[in-house]
């Protein structure tokens, strides 16, 4: 039997095929197009997307063990609910899913309830599945390189409330050992959840200072201004994705999104080690954007 990692060709689906690399599992990535994907030796690209349903259906048989992410959609829920189904009628054992920290609070963003819902569906119906419910990715920063680089300035309006920030290595480890847990046992495993964050509260105080000791040189915060973020995402995303992602901004800068010290020394537990902390994530980038 095999484990299938959807989303394999993102950010966090490149995270969890690498940490999944060496464990000797059968390893399959789902891809809309197998004749370009360039994956390591001994993972096999599978042709499939979450919104082609007999794709899907055909890509899950002889899979025991399932991560899934859904990709950002307007259809996001549907595909995610979907997938979930497909993977319980074909008798998969083990379920990693890819939801978001705060989804339950977060009521008024859209891919925040819809994550949230998938975690209802695993609930009501009692999937053998593992929630990872990572927060704001610390690697969306690296689009920063520009405004910090050449104006002194961070761009991304998180507020002073702060957000436990998390490194998506750290996501992927956290995936690839859940879905080998699930794949060697004997039989399915009882649910369980994660928060996947970072170990400190990342405000608009502490990034521009982590940033200028990172740079040196001077670094600002520059500010609040969800217009103008949304402008700035129109200008890549369409709309709607825009909006979603000014409203997660808007509760950021609102309520925060901190994690407990219970909540870091659990995923510390599952990792074998503390989680990455945004300060070495910050000097580890602007070393390279120097070299570079």
């Amino acid at each position: 039997m095999a484990i299938l990692v959807t989303g394999s060709t993102g950010v966090v689906g490149k995270q969890v095929l690498d940490h999944l690399r060496d464990s000797g599992a059968e390893i399959r990535a789902l891809t809309r197009s197998p004749e370009k994907a360039q994956f390591d030796a001994g993972i096999t690209a599978v042709k499939g997307e979450l919104a082609d349903i007999d794709a899907m259906r055909a890509a899950m048989k002889g899979v025991s063990t399932l991560f899934l992410l859904a990709p950002n959609a307007a259809d996001e829920l549907t595909q995610a609910l979907q997938a979930m189904s497909i993977a319980r009628d074909a008798g998969v054992k083990g379920i990693v899913y890819l939801s978001v920290f705060k989804g339950a609070e977060y009521v008024d963003v859209p891919h925040f309830t819809g994550k949230y819902t998938v975690e209802r569906m695993i609930e009501h119906d009692d999937l053998p599945a593992t929630a990872l419910r990572p927060a704001y990715f610390m690697q969306n920063d690296e689009r920063q390189k520009e405004p910090l680089t050449t104006h002194g300035v961070y761009g991304m309006p998180i507020g002073s409330k702060g957000i436990s920030m998390v490194d998506v290595r750290d996501i992927g480890d956290a995936a690839a050992r859940e879905l080998l847990r699930r794949e060697r046992a004997s039989g399915a495993l009882p649910r369980e959840s994660y928060d996947v964050v970072g170990p400190d509260a990342i405000t608009a105080e502490s990034v521009a200072s982590i940033w200028a000791e990172a740079l040196g040189r001077p670094v600002r915060y520059g500010g609040d201004d969800l217009d103008l973020l949304e402008q700035r995402l129109k200008a890549a995303a369409p709309p709607w994705l825009a909006y979603d992602m000014r409203l997660m901004m808007q509760r950021y800068q609102q309520e925060g999104a901190v994690a407990s010290s219970d909540d870091v020394a659990r995923l510390a537990g599952l990792l074998g080690r503390p989680p990455r902390s945004y300060r070495d994530f910050a000097m580890a980038a602007a070393a390279a954007w120097s070299k570079a």
